[in-house]
Order: C-alpha cells, then sequence, then structure tokens
C-alpha cells in the first residue's frame, strides 16, 4: 500500500463514525489520542450521530475548545450555538466526559456485593480506598468497565473512548486479566484462609512457618494493617465470581463487530514500533483495527524539487511582503534544507505501516496546540477525508 493517500483509505474513518457503536483510540502517551478521539466524535455529531466522548486525562484547553470550563466525570452536551457561529451547525450532538475511576470501582462494588451491608464495609476499607484510585491497572480497566456500561445506553449512537495515557498501551488491552490473576493470586488465597467466619485474623490455620512469617509482618505493620488487609480481601472474595464475570463480559465486548480500534502514532520509531506491537496483538485477539492514524506528520515545502538559492528565498519573501535582513536568504535556504529532510524521515519511517491491511491517515503537524472548536473541526474533517 503507498504511504499516499490511496483511495481505498479515503473515507475509511468516515465509514467507521458512521457504522461504529464504539471506536476506541489507543496508542502510547503524547502522541495525541485525545485530541483524535475529541475529533472524531465532532466529525460523527456533525454528520448527525448522537456521540459521547469518554477521555481519561483531557488536557484543559481540549475542554476550552469544546467550549467546557471544565471536564468532569457528569456528562456536559457541548452548545450547539458554538459549532453554528463557527458556521458548521451540528446536527446530531456531542457529550464529554472524564472517566472517574473511583466511582466505577464503587458502583461494581455495590451491584456484586451480596448485601449493602457488606458493600459499605468493602467501600469503608482503608485498603480498598487505595486499591479503587492508585492501584496498577486500576485506571485501565474501570476505562473498559465504563464502556461496557455505556455501548448500552440508547440516547447515545456513537461511543468513543480516550485509553489511559499509558508508557504501554497493551495495559489496556491487558486489563481484564490482569484484574483476574490478581483477585485469584495464591496470596489472595493464603489471606482468606487465615480470616475466619468470625471476621478476625487467624494464625491457626496456617503453616507454622507462615505463622510466624505473619506474626513477624504484624510486628512491622501494626496488626490492625493485617486485620485491614484480611478483612478487605475476605469483602473481596465474594465479589470474586461477579467479577470474572464482567471480565469476560469486557473481553466479548472488545471483540464484537461494533467496535473499531482507532491505532495513533507519531512519526517517531519509538512510537510507530508500539503501535504497530500494539496491532500485531489485535490482530492476534482477534479485535477489529479501523485505522493507523499518524499525527504531527512533517510536510515537504516548497521547492522541493531542488533546494531554492538565497536569491530565489529573498524574491519569495518579497513577493508575500516580506524583507529579509542581511543573510536572511541563506539562513532560509537552510531550514528548507531541513524541513526536506525531516520529512523524507517521517516518509522513510511510516513505511513501516504499509502491508498490514489497515488504512493509513495522516495528520500534519499544526503550528500550534488545538485550542478551539474551529481548529478541532479541521482535523476532525482531515481524517474524515484520508488525511494528508
Amino acid at each position: 500500500m503507498s504511504l499516499a493517500v490511496a483511495s481505498e483509505d479515503r473515507q475509511s474513518l468516515e465509514r467507521l463514525v458512521m457504522s461504529r457503536r464504539v471506536l476506541v483510540a489507543v496508542g502510547a502517551g503524547g502522541v495525541g489520542k485525545t485530541t483524535v478521539a475529541a475529533a472524531l466524535s465532532m466529525a460523527a455529531a456533525l454528520r448527525g450521530r448522537r456521540v459521547l466522548c469518554l477521555t481519561i486525562d483531557p488536557a484543559r484547553r481540549l475542554g476550552e475548545a469544546l467550549g467546557l470550563e471544565a471536564m468532569s466525570s457528569e456528562e456536559q452536551v457541548v452548545d450547539p450555538a458554538r459549532f453554528a457561529r463557527d458556521g458548521r451547525p451540528v446536527t446530531g450532538s456531542l457529550t464529554a466526559m472524564m472517566l472517574d475511576t473511583k466511582r466505577t470501582f464503587d458502583a461494581l462494588v455495590q451491584k456484586y456485593s451480596s448485601s449493602p451491608e457488606q458493600a459499605r464495609r468493602l467501600l469503608d476499607n482503608k485498603l480498598y480506598k487505595y486499591v479503587s484510585t492508585s492501584l496498577a491497572g486500576t485506571q485501565e480497566y474501570m476505562a473498559m468497565e465504563k464502556l461496557v456500561e455505556l455501548q448500552k445506553d440508547a440516547r447515545f449512537d456513537l461511543i468513543v473512548l480516550d485509553t489511559p495515557p499509558t508508557t504501554n498501551a497493551l495495559d489496556f488491552l491487558d486489563a481484564p486479566d490482569r484484574l483476574i490473576e490478581a483477585l485469584d493470586s495464591s496470596t489472595i488465597r493464603f489471606f482468606r484462609q487465615a480470616f475466619q467466619s468470625t471476621g478476625k485474623l487467624s494464625l491457626n490455620l496456617l503453616a507454622r512457618s507462615a505463622s510466624l512469617v505473619m506474626r513477624g509482618l504484624g510486628r512491622i505493620t501494626g496488626g490492625g494493617f493485617l486485620e485491614a488487609m484480611a478483612q478487605f480481601l475476605a469483602e473481596l472474595n465474594d465479589l470474586f465470581g461477579g467479577f470474572k464475570e464482567r471480565a469476560r463480559t469486557v473481553k466479548a465486548a472488545l471483540r464484537s463487530s461494533e467496535v473499531s480500534f482507532v491505532l495513533v502514532s507519531s512519526p517517531a520509531p519509538m512510537s510507530l514500533r508500539e503501535v504497530l506491537f500494539f496491532s500485531d496483538r489485535l490482530e492476534q485477539a482477534s479485535m477489529p483495527r479501523g485505522a493507523f492514524v499518524v499525527n504531527r506528520v512533517r510536510s515537504r515545502p516548497a521547492f522541493d524539487d531542488a533546494p531554492p538559492s538565497p536569491e530565489q528565498a529573498a524574491e519569495a519573501a518579497a513577493v508575500r511582503g516580506l524583507r529579509l535582513e542581511a543573510g536572511g536568504g541563506e539562513r532560509l535556504v537552510a531550514a528548507h534544507a531541513d524541513a526536506v529532510r525531516l520529512a523524507a524521515l517521517d516518509q522513510g519511517h511510516m513505511r513501516e505501516l504499509a502491508g498490514r491491511s489497515v488504512p493509513v491517515i495522516r495528520l500534519p503537524e499544526l503550528a500550534s496546540d488545538v485550542r478551539d472548536l474551529g481548529a478541532l473541526a479541521n482535523i476532525a474533517e482531515l481524517l474524515m477525508v484520508g488525511g494528508v
């Protein structure tokens, strides 16, 4: 597949935003996933779909671009008047919200606890409060839990999920399995055996060597800590079946024909390698890949067949009403050569995406960050026509 915009690449994302129920933007941190997710959401809303954009850690400027004072865990509808003022009347709707990891976890506890009293004991446990907000992998798993919940919400035609900002995008894909492994680990079973029906930590059921270890830990951390841990694990055990069921549901949902993954990268080799590794994992897991979006691609400047002379550079500047300082022509020629070289590097790096049977959409490097609705809408339209 040529890296020029192939005919099959054009309109590929437009087909996705008009036909899919869920689009998941994935990729390494810092490549523009959140901006791409927001632009896809806007493109769908402009085409008549009722869209919810669920973001994980949005930059403040994204909220500002959408006319929202601050992104929050509450649903916020972007005012249609903002689209109209920008000359883009919206026929659908765009709602934005930010994931609240703890609230999502709390809702699962309340749903799967055997009684309200048991749910309250777990929610009040100090260790639970840590696990539900700070434990590695919790945010990734709860993002998918929220996605499955919203997928059933008839108010929306399309859910666009911006995945967590992680150094390894596979953390998101592996989250359900990691949660089940953690809940079913030998350490947790060990504590559950020691926590008797009296609700007290007992070492009588454990081997002598284990008892000595536990007593030693108790002297270091305090018996109260071990009691809290044992109580937490015992209460969590009651939810084990429910969580296993949910994890299976989440994994199945990501393989649905209603879902497509949009793999976002920059032209940097490390970013491309990571997104290709993620793409291969999706293919192995039979999860649908919708498109590659390569963000911040540097374009070749004018005079790309041959470097202009300093005199040509000065003439081109004069045509635009610019007057160069002494030596300005030479500096422009050097800058031009650098721009040609960097653009060629990006094109060379992106050849790794060829032959993957997945459309490649390229977005140009912008002069500034996206700070208003017009700039975001321009990116949305570029995505819809297949990039540059």
